[in-house]
């Protein structure tokens, strides 16, 4: 197993990267975004897929999801990709609340985050949801929430 970066080379430890399989032949890519550390152990990032690139910085959405639910009116959360003509992506959070959504809440979310991670890490667009879509077993689907901002932005 190794780390690579975009362009297929092997990454050294410490270097944020896919995660690929080497079969003798050529390195087959997992999907998954992790770092190596000097005693070589994985660590787990996020999906590929679910990597959002905002002005040229790589964001990975569990990051900001931990953050977001530490604020107490959130009960649910998912981040994504959401995309924008200026930065390619923004963060766009989907949230099921404990109290009725207002822009003063999402005020309040935002300043949160951002006191809590980078800058250019906080939802500049926040969606609330009476529920987020789920696999049957429980899992947020991403994919659908990526897709239904994909299809909103391209019918504007």
């Amino acid at each position: 197993m190794g780390v690579l970066d975009e362009k297929g080379n092997e990454l050294p430890p410490g270097r944020e990267g896919q995660v690929a399989l080497w079969n003798g032949k050529e390195w087959t890519r997992v999907g998954d975004i992790v770092v190596q550390d000097e005693e070589g152990y994985f660590w787990y990032k996020c999906r590929a897929d679910d990597v959002i690139i905002s002005q040229g910085y790589t964001i990975g959405p569990i990051e900001i999801e931990e953050a977001l639910k530490k604020h107490p009116a959130v009960v649910e959360v998912a981040v994504v990709g959401s995309p924008d003509k200026e930065r390619g992506e923004v963060v766009k959070a989907f949230i099921k609340t404990s109290q009725a959504p207002s822009e003063q809440l999402k005020e309040e979310i935002q300043g949160f985050v951002k006191a809590n991670l980078s800058k250019h890490e906080y939802p500049r667009e926040i969606e609330f949801l009476d529920e987020l879509p789920k696999t049957p077993d429980g899992k947020i689907r991403r994919k659908e929430l990526r897709e239904k901002e994909r299809m909103r932005k391209a019918n504007r």
